[in-house]
């Protein structure tokens, strides 16, 4: 944070860090491309920790659990019953508890990173990991439609029933670019900004809260005080938001699941 303040306070302004403070050189580099860098790092630790946790908490399973079972088992019957079997129904919603389950965990240990002091860094804030995850479940979604009714899914998934046939013209092109354009690119996007402008704040708040405090003029410094508090609570509000990004996301995708099994009762 000094080295972002000091050519502030030489120049009298305040120049609040950027994107490219954000996103670190590379760990590792090779070639023209990024190379193994910390958001790579942090997403294999987030996959060491997670399994890690409930590979222990699943190890000595009690009919009076311990305190470490009984949080393994709440985290997996949160997803299993409040995300899968609600928003899917109870005859299919087992066969997709996995997906939701891993989907839910990996998003939240790594938005969570973001809060840690010294990581500081939700991985979700570049873009290539939510293009994955969203390019993961928009596959997943429409393969589980055209095994349920075919290739006729794309027909119920396009055509509403019960719209008269001279509206389908403008219909037909609006749920396509709904379902098939718009769709991921919001699934992804929802994630990855959320991420990258609250972390961003919070950057900002930080930068600002040195450079206030090192200014000359004893007003701006007690300004710096002000400015702390709001850090905080926008500390506290990024906080809830990276566990709100893992439900939205991962109950999304329910929901298109959910969607494409029942395409043609919609």
């Amino acid at each position: 944070m000094i080295a972002l303040a000091l050519p502030a306070q030489d120049s009298g302004t305040f120049t609040p860090p950027g994107i490219e403070e954000l996103h670190l050189p590379a760990i590792i580099p090779w070639g023209a491309a990024d190379g193994f860098s910390k958001q790579m790092l942090l997403v294999i630790l987030s996959v060491v920790i997670i399994g890690t946790f409930f590979v222990i908490a699943a190890r000595k399973q009690q009919l009076v659990p311990g305190k470490l079972q009984f949080a393994g088992e709440a985290a997996y019957s949160f997803v299993r019953n409040s995300i899968a079997k609600d928003i899917i129904g109870g005859r299919d919603f087992m066969k997709y508890v996995p997906l939701l389950f891993t989907l839910f965990f990996f998003i939240l240990v790594n938005n969570i990173y973001g809060a840690i002091p010294l990581i500081q860094l939700p991985t979700f804030s570049h873009v290539g990991g939510a293009y994955v995850l969203a390019a993961i479940v928009y596959i997943t979604w429409i393969a589980v439609g055209v095994r349920k009714s075919g290739l006729k899914y794309f027909k119920l998934a396009t055509v509403p029933s019960g719209v008269p046939f001279y509206i389908l013209p403008i219909v037909v092109p609006i749920e396509i670019i709904s379902n098939f354009l718009v769709r991921p690119v919001t699934h992804s996007l929802r994630l990855f900004a959320t991420m990258l402008a609250g972390h961003l704040i919070i950057m900002i708040s930080g930068a600002g809260i040195e450079f206030l405090v090192m200014q000359e003029n004893v007003f701006l410094k007690g300004a710096s005080v002000l400015v702390l508090g709001g850090a905080i609570a926008m500390y506290m509000l990024e906080a809830l938001i990276m566990v709100l990004q893992a439900y939205v996301f991962t109950l999304l995708t329910a929901i298109y699941i959910e969607g494409a099994l029942h395409a043609d009762s919609h």
